[in-house]
């Protein structure tokens, strides 16, 4: 007797399989139901717990076909249980070193403007810092900066490197960057009115970061422009970070600053 397939519609009616993807940790995705866009946080027995750009959580069950990767539909399985690999580079793209201890500290120092500037530096090159042994701390305002430099005293042993936001020619940065200028101090810019526009807006899945009107807060501005909560831009700025994972989500125009200063405190 003939054998036949016990599914006997035609072809064209069939659905067409798709992809099963695990469910690991920062996947982003779209759920097809609702739209919610978010990253993977928690994977369960039968369900995925995402987190979209503000924080929000929101638990979805693990059906087939119900989720969108990069606008193809998936089926999203939990992860196998198996050890996950050691990595072999740092979030910078350095060479990973397994079991380094943190160097003490140098006399040396790197500063930035502010909290969150210091914040996405440790978050990409917190392992290198650790490594040479260097402290960044923040200015709180770059008017801060001469008052810090005559504190600090820097030397050809105690090097000073600073990055400055909007460091452009003519501007009120480039001024007090000029005034401090000296074989041991490197200050250093780069073109953005905030430290926020040095994400990859790919990573942040927004097509651009939008203009704001001049005398308005950049980022409130930002925050309306986009339809983020305009309230509370510490905690955009965290939903943000937590989005940046490796160099990869930064503007080469920052990575080759950040790298510069490293490389200017740490020579011998």
């Amino acid at each position: 007797m003939r054998s036949y397939d016990p599914d006997l519609k035609p072809s064209w009616k069939k659905p067409k399989a798709v992809p099963e993807i695990p469910a690991d940790p920062d996947l982003v995705v779209e759920e097809v139901t609702t739209g919610f866009c978010g990253a993977v946080i928690r994977c369960e027995a039968g369900t995925v717990t995402l987190e979209d750009r503000f924080g929000k959580h929101r638990v979805f069950p693990l059906e087939p076909r119900g989720f969108l990767l990069e606008g193809r539909v998936v089926t999203l399985v939990r992860p196998s249980a198996a050890a996950p690999a050691r990595p072999t580079r740092t979030a910078s793209g350095s060479v990973a070193v397994p079991g380094a201890r943190a160097r003490v500290a140098r006399a040396g120092r790197i500063y930035v403007e502010g909290r969150h500037d210091a914040e996405l530096v440790e978050r990409v090159w917190g392992d290198d810092l650790r490594i040479e042994g260097v402290v960044v701390e923040y200015l709180e305002g770059v008017d801060h900066l001469p008052a810090i430099v005559a504190e600090f005293g820097p030397g050809p042993d105690a090097r000073l490197g600073v990055l400055v936001d909007h460091l452009v020619p003519g501007s009120k940065e480039s001024r007090i960057a000029a005034q401090v200028a000296s074989p041991d101090v490197l200050v250093v810019g780069h073109p953005y009115i905030d430290i926020w526009e040095a994400v990859k807006p790919s990573s942040l899945s927004i097509p651009a970061w939008p203009a704001v009107p001049r005398g308005q807060d950049w980022k409130t501005g930002v925050c309306r422009a986009l339809g983020w909560p305009s309230d509370n831009t510490g905690a955009v700025w965290q939903a943000i970070l937590r989005r940046v994972h490796s160099y990869k989500d930064l503007e080469p125009t920052l990575l080759g600053r950040v790298e510069e200063l490293i490389d200017f405190v740490t020579a011998p």
